[in-house]
């Protein structure tokens, strides 16, 4: 290989790893009825999960906010994994086996 192609794919790599940090650093929120808010991490490291009091009347409802609780953290994770496919495919080119 020639030189010119060893820099633009040192480059490239270089960029690619910054936007990985970049994605892994940002914070996305997922919501589930206007129940439950949780706020994760793109590193898929929960920040912080907060619960609407006024929607649990009863011990009954927790079964409810249990799976409001699961909805809202997948919305959360659905984000992230759009957002790093959106981001790396710049960089793989929609190529299998080298996205997220």
């Amino acid at each position: 290989m020639n030189p010119a192609m060893i820099n633009k794919i040192k480059k490239m790599q270089k960029e690619m790893m910054e936007a990985q940090r970049a994605l892994e650093e940002k914070l996305y929120t997922g919501t589930s009825g206007g129940v439950v808010e949780v706020k994760v991490y793109g590193s898929k490291e929960v920040e912080s999960i907060k619960i609407n009091k006024d929607a649990i009347e009863s011990v009954d409802d927790l079964d409810l906010l249990e799976d409001t609780l699961v909805a809202a953290l997948n919305d959360a994770m659905n984000k992230i994994d759009e957002d790093a496919n959106k981001v790396m495919s710049k960089y793989t080119g929609g190529m299998p086996g080298f996205g997220f």
